[in-house]
C-alpha cells in the first residue's frame, strides 16, 4: 500500500470525493481515505504523480508520505495536531467581536444601555453591525475558502454549508442596511428603526464562531485518537552504543547498519534488533507485547528494538535497522489499518457523497415553501439558514475512523495487531474458532511429564541412563530430556558405540553394557517387560504421551513419557470462547488418539484430526458452510488456512509480525489474547453503532426541526445560532464517544455474550476423514515410536498420487490408507520400508 498525505479535507464529503476521484484513475486497485489522519492508502500499479494529479483536480492537495525514508520522529511529527493551536487562536478573536456584537444588536433585550449615536441612529448600530461581522468572517476566512472552491469543483462539503449559511445571512443583512439606509435618507426614521429586526449579521457571526468551537473540541479530541500511534513512535531511541574500530561511540539510530555491534548497559533501550553474542540479561518486552513480565536473554536470543534492558550488560549484533525492526513493522501495521476501511464505513461513506448537495436543496426547497406561504423574507432565509448550519456530514464521516483508530491502538498497546480495519471489523462477527495444536493449545515443543521407574530402580538412576544415552541423539524427543536433566542438575557417564536404530530408538554400550531406550515394541524385544509396566506405557500413549521404556544391562530401568504439554491459559481461554457462543475447533495433522486426549483436556468442542496443511484448508472451507471462520495458528505451516479463513489469526509471531498470511498477529504465544481480540473488535463495533446511530438520528431530527416542519405541530422555531451550535456539538460527541474504548478492558470476560446469529449447537458436525467412504486400506507397521515418525509415515503415503488420506498412529503401529484408485500392496510397502519401518500386514 501506498500511502499519501492530503491537504484540504474539512469533512466527509471531502474524503468521498478524493476517494472517488483516485478510485477512478486505471491502475489503481483500491483507494481508502482517512478523514481522521488526512491520509490515504492506494493499492494498484497507478504512477504516484498521476494520483497526486487527481487529487489537486478535485480541489485538495496531496503528497507521498515517504515512509521508507522518514525517521520515526519524523513520522510523529507528522502525527502532531497542529489545527488545535490555529483554531484557538481564530476562537478568541472571533469571541471577542461576537461578545460585542451580541451587544450591540441584541442588548436592547436585556435593555442594556448604547452609545447615544448609535441609540437613536440605526444606519450607524447596522453599519457597526456590519463591520463586526466583517472581522469575524475574515479572521475566519478558512471556512469561504474551502467551501466555496469545494462548490466550484463541484464538490460540496461541510465548509459550504457553513459558507452558504454565514453568506445567505451576511448578505440579506446588507441589503435590508442599504433599504434602511434609503428610508432614513427619505426622513422615514421610524420605518428605518424598525428594520433592525431584519438584520441577521449577529447570527452570520456567531454562527462561524459556534462552528469554530466544534472544530477546536473536534481536533482535540482526534489527536487524542492518535495517541496510542504517537506512543508507539516515542518508544523508538533516537542513538546507539556501537563499537567502531574497536572502540565504543555513540551514533544517530539511522546510522546503525545491520552487522553492527552495539551494546545496552542496564536501563538502557535496546536501539535496534539484533541477537545477543555475550551478557545475560532480565529485558523487559512490555512496550511490544504487553508482557508486564521481563523475559531473562542469554547469548543467542533475539532482542527488539524499544525494549529496556532491566539488568546486565548486553553486547549484540543488528539484525534489522530503520524500518525493518519489529516496532517499525508494528508501527507500520497500525498505520496502515487506520488508513483502511472498514466494510461499516461505506453506508456512511455513499451518505456522505450527496449529503451536503441534498441539504443545499433541502435549504433552498425551504426557503421558496415559507415563501410562497405568505412569510416574510427574513423569516424565510432563517429557515434555510438554520437547515444548511445544523446539517453535520462530519459525525457521519467521523463515526466509523475514530472508533477504528482508537480500537486499533488499544489492540496495539496490548500486543494485538489488526493489519485492516477491515479484519478490526469481521473478527467480531465470527462463529467459529479453530485452533491449530501445536504452538497454539500446546507448547510447541515435547517435555517430560512422567517418569516410571521399574521395580529396583529410582528416578535418579532411570534419568541418568536415559541421559547417557539420548544426549548423542538429535531427536526432538531427546532434547526434551536433555532439558529436563538439565532443570534436575543431572550429570550423566559418556557411552561408545553410540548407534540410531531407524524406527526402533537409540543404542550405547556403557561400561560395556548395553544401553537401549525406545518404543514399547522394541524394548520388549530385548528385555521383559512387566505386565503393570506395559500397561502403565499403554495408558500414556492414549493419553496423548509418547512413553520411551530404556533398559541397562538387560534390565528394565523403566518409562520416562515425553508430551507436548498443553499451554497453562489454553483451557480457560477456550473456555472464554465457547462462552462467548463460540465453536471451538482443533485441526491437527496428529493421529486421532493424541489429537483427542489433548482435546479432551483442552476442552474443545471438536477435534479434527490427520490432516496436511493442504487438508486444513480444505477443513476449512467446510466449516465455513455453518458460518464465519477464524483461524489461529503460527503463520507458518498453516498458511493455507489461515488465508482461506474468514480472519487468519497468527499467534506468537514475536519478532516475525509481517506475517503476510495472518489478518490479525498476536504478539505473545498467549491464547488468552484470542478472545481478546474478539472482545475488541466487538466493543469497536458496538462503538460505531453507537456513533453512527448519534449522527443519523441527529440529522434526521435536526434537519426537519430546522426547516420548521414542528413550527406547525408544536411551535419549535429553531434560531441559526442554535442549530450551529447543535452542529458543533454533534462531532464532538462522536469523538468522545469512541475515545470510552480507552476505558474498556479487553481481558475482562465479565459482560461477554453469545452471538445471536446461530448457537453453538447448530454447527454441523464435521465428519472425520477416516470416515470417508472412499475404499480404504490398513497397514500393520512396525518401528514407529513418536509422532514425528508418524508425520514421517504419512508424508510418503499421501504423496502417492492414488492416496488421498492416510491416518497414521504410532500406538497401535497402523496406517489407514484412504484410496482415490487402485494400487498394489506392494508399493504401499515398499514406500514405508524405504524410510526404515518394517510393514507385517496389509488388509
Amino acid at each position: 500500500m501506498t500511502q499519501f498525505n492530503v491537504t484540504g479535507m474539512s469533512c466527509a464529503a471531502c474524503s468521498a470525493r478524493v476517494e472517488k476521484a483516485v478510485s477512478s484513475l486505471p491502475g489503481v486497485d483500491t483507494c481508502s481515505v482517512s478523514l481522521l489522519t488526512n491520509s490515504m492508502g492506494v493499492e494498484g500499479s497507478a504512477d504516484p504523480s498521476a494520483i497526486i494529479a487527481a487529487v489537486e483536480a478535485a480541489g485538495y492537495g496531496a503528497s507521498p508520505k515517504g515512509a521508507e525514508v522518514q525517521s520515526t520522529a519524523m513520522e510523529e511529527d507528522a502525527l502532531k495536531d497542529r489545527d488545535t493551536p490555529v483554531l484557538k487562536r481564530r476562537l478568541i478573536a472571533s469571541l471577542g467581536f461576537v461578545a460585542v456584537l451580541m451587544y450591540v444588536a441584541m442588548g436592547h433585550m436585556w435593555h442594556l444601555p448604547l452609545p447615544a449615536v448609535l441609540a437613536h441612529d440605526p444606519v450607524s448600530l447596522g453599519l457597526l453591525q456590519l463591520l463586526l461581522s466583517g472581522i469575524v468572517m475574515v479572521v475566519n476566512q478558512k471556512f469561504f475558502i474551502s467551501g466555496f472552491k469545494g462548490l466550484i469543483h463541484r464538490a460540496p462539503n461541510m465548509d459550504t454549508l457553513v459558507a452558504l449559511g454565514s453568506t445567505a445571512a451576511f448578505g440579506y443583512s446588507t441589503a435590508a442596511l442599504f433599504y434602511m439606509s434609503h428610508l432614513q435618507s427619505m426622513g422615514r426614521t421610524e420605518e428605518a428603526m424598525g428594520l433592525l429586526h431584519e438584520f441577521y449579521f449577529e447570527s452570520a457571526a456567531m454562527i462561524l464562531a459556534l462552528i469554530t468551537v466544534g472544530k477546536l473540541l473536534e481536533a482535540r479530541s482526534k489527536g487524542k485518537t492518535t495517541d496510542a500511534l504517537k506512543s508507539l513512535m516515542r518508544l523508538a531511541p533516537q542513538s546507539a552504543t556501537v563499537e567502531r574500530s574497536g572502540k565504543e561511540c555513540s551514533v544517530p539510530i539511522d546510522q546503525v547498519r545491520r552487522g553492527d555491534i552495539f551494546l545496552v548497559r542496564p536501563g538502557e533501550h535496546i536501539p535496534v534488533d539484533g541477537i545477543i553474542l555475550s551478557g545475560e540479561a532480565a529485558v523487559d518486552e512490555s512496550a511490544l507485547t504487553g508482557e508486564s513480565i521481563p523475559v531473562d536473554k542469554v547469548p543467542g536470543d533475539g532482542v527488539s528494538a524499544a525494549t529496556v534492558n532491566q539488568s546486565g550488560f548486553l553486547r549484540c549484533e543488528a539484525t534489522r535497522v530503520g524500518q525493518d525492526t519489529t516496532l517499525s513493522q508494528i508501527i507500520q501495521m497500525v498505520s496502515d489499518a487506520a488508513a483502511t476501511k472498514a466494510p461499516i464505513a461505506k453506508v456512511a461513506d455513499k451518505v456522505s457523497g450527496i449529503f451536503v448537495p441534498a441539504v443545499i436543496g433541502i435549504s433552498v426547497v425551504t426557503t421558496l415553501v415559507w415563501l410562497l406561504l405568505g412569510h416574510p423574507i427574513g423569516f424565510a432565509l432563517a429557515r434555510g439558514i438554520s437547515v444548511l448550519v445544523i446539517s453535520c456530514p462530519c459525525a457521519l464521516g467521523l463515526a466509523t475512523p475514530v472508533a477504528i483508530m482508537v480500537g486499533n491502538g488499544k489492540g496495539a498497546k496490548n500486543g494485538i495487531l489488526f493489519k485492516t480495519a477491515v479484519s478490526l471489523e469481521k473478527t467480531g462477527k465470527i462463529q467459529t474458532v479453530v485452533l491449530d495444536k501445536t504452538g497454539t493449545i500446546t507448547q510447541g515443543q515435547p517435555a517430560v511429564t512422567d517418569l516410571i521407574p521399574a521395580p529396583g530402580c529410582d528416578n535418579d538412576r532411570l534419568l541418568t541412563l536415559a541421559l547417557a544415552l539420548e544426549q548423542k541423539s538429535e531427536h526432538p524427543l531427546s532434547r526434551a530430556i536433555l532439558t529436563y536433566a538439565e532443570e534436575h542438575q543431572t550429570c550423566a557417564p559418556e557411552v561408545s558405540q553410540f548407534q540410531i536404530l531407524p524406527g526402533n530408538g537409540l543404542a550405547a554400550q556403557l561400561e560395556k553394557a548395553p544401553l537401549l531406550g525406545g518404543s514399547l515394541s522394541f524394548i520388549a524385544e530385548q528385555v521383559p517387560v512387566p505386565a503393570d509396566m506395559e500397561a502403565k506405557a499403554i495408558a500414556l500413549a492414549e493419553e496423548g504421551k509418547t512413553p520411551l521404556l530404556f533398559c541397562y544391562d538387560h534390565t528394565l530401568l523403566g518409562i520416562i513419557a515425553v508430551a507436548d504439554i498443553i499451554r497453562t491459559e489454553s483451557p480457560e481461554a477456550i473456555r472464554q470462547l465457547q462462552h462467548m457462543g463460540l465453536r471451538v475447533v482443533m485441526l491437527t495433522g496428529d493421529n486421532p488418539r493424541t489429537a483427542q486426549a489433548i482435546g479432551k483436556l483442552a476442552g474443545v468442542d471438536e477435534v479434527i484430526a490427520g490432516v496436511l496443511p493442504q487438508g486444513k484448508e480444505a477443513a476449512i472451507r467446510q466449516l465455513q458452510e455453518s458460518g464465519p471462520v477464524a483461524m489461529v495458528g503460527d503463520g507458518i505451516n498453516d498458511a493455507p488456512a489461515l488465508t482461506r479463513a474468514d480472519i487468519g489469526i497468527a499467534i506468537g509471531a514475536g519478532a516475525d509480525v509481517a506475517v503476510d498470511a495472518a489478518d490479525l498477529v498476536l504478539m505473545k504465544s498467549q491464547l488468552s489474547d484470542v478472545p481478546a481480540a474478539i472482545r475488541l473488535s466487538r466493543a469497536t463495533l458496538r462503538n460505531i453503532h453507537e456513533n453512527l446511530f448519534w449522527a443519523f438520528f441527529y440529522n434526521t431530527i435536526g434537519i426537519p426541526l430546522a426547516a420548521g416542519l414542528f413550527i406547525p405541530l408544536f411551535g419549535w422555531q429553531l434560531n441559526p445560532m442554535f442549530g450551529a451550535a447543535a452542529m458543533s456539538l454533534s462531532s464532538f460527541c462522536v469523538v468522545t464517544n469512541a475515545l470510552r474504548l480507552n476505558l474498556f478492558d479487553l481481558y475482562n470476560p465479565k459482560h461477554d455474550h453469545p452471538i445471536h446469529s446461530k448457537k453453538r449447537g447448530s454447527h454441523p458436525v464435521m465428519q472425520p476423514q477416516e470416515e470417508s467412504n472412499n475404499m480404504e486400506k490398513t497397514m500393520q507397521i512396525e518401528g514407529m515410536m513418536c509422532p514425528h515418525c508418524e508425520g514421517r509415515v504419512k508424508q510418503v503415503l499421501e504423496a502417492l498420487p492414488e492416496v488421498s488420506a492416510a491416518l497414521v498412529s504410532h500406538t497401535s503401529g497402523t496406517a489407514v490408507v484412504t484410496l482415490s484408485a487402485a494400487i498394489a500392496d506392494e508399493t504401499l510397502k515398499s514406500t514405508v520400508e524405504e524410510q526404515g519401518y518394517k510393514v507385517t500386514d496389509i488388509h
